[in-house]
C-alpha cells in the first residue's frame, strides 16, 4: 500500500505488560518494510461486558485501574510501556509521529506529546 502511494498508519494495540521486546521486534519489522505516516499506541483495556464474556480471563490480572473505557493497566506501567516503544521509535528511526489511543491528557503530557496536534488513526 505504501509503495502504491497510500498513506499507511500503524496501530499497536493492545500493548500488554512484560512484552516490550516483542513490540520492539514488531517496530523493526514494520520499518524494514516501510515508514508509516503515524503510529498510534494503546494499552490493554477491557470493558466489563468483554471481561464477563471472555472464556480466558488470564489477561484481566493486568487491568487494575478503572477508566471511562472499562478497566486498564495502571498509569505507571502504561507510561513505562509507551516510553519503551517511543524511545525505540525515536532513537532507532527518528520517528516522532506518534499518537495514543484512549489515553488521559496526563499521559500525553507525561510523554511530552501534544494531543491537540495528533490525530488518532480512527480519524
Amino acid at each position: 500500500m505504501s509503495e502504491a502511494g497510500y498513506e499507511v498508519k500503524i496501530r499497536i494495540d493492545p500493548i500488554i505488560p512484560g512484552y516490550l521486546s516483542h513490540y520492539r521486534d514488531l517496530v523493526e519489522w514494520v520499518f524494514d518494510a516501510f515508514t508509516p505516516e503515524r503510529i498510534t499506541l494503546g494499552s490493554l483495556r477491557g470493558l466489563q461486558s468483554t471481561i464477563n464474556a471472555a472464556k480466558d480471563k488470564s489477561w484481566v490480572r493486568y487491568l487494575t485501574e478503572p477508566s471511562g473505557w472499562g478497566r486498564r493497566v495502571d498509569f505507571q506501567t502504561r507510561l513505562q510501556m509507551y516510553q519503551g516503544i517511543i524511545e525505540h521509535l525515536e532513537s532507532s528511526y527518528g520517528f516522532h509521529r506518534i499518537a495514543l489511543c484512549k489515553e488521559l491528557v496526563a499521559m500525553w503530557n507525561e510523554l511530552g506529546l501534544d494531543y491537540r496536534n495528533c490525530k488518532c488513526n480512527c480519524v
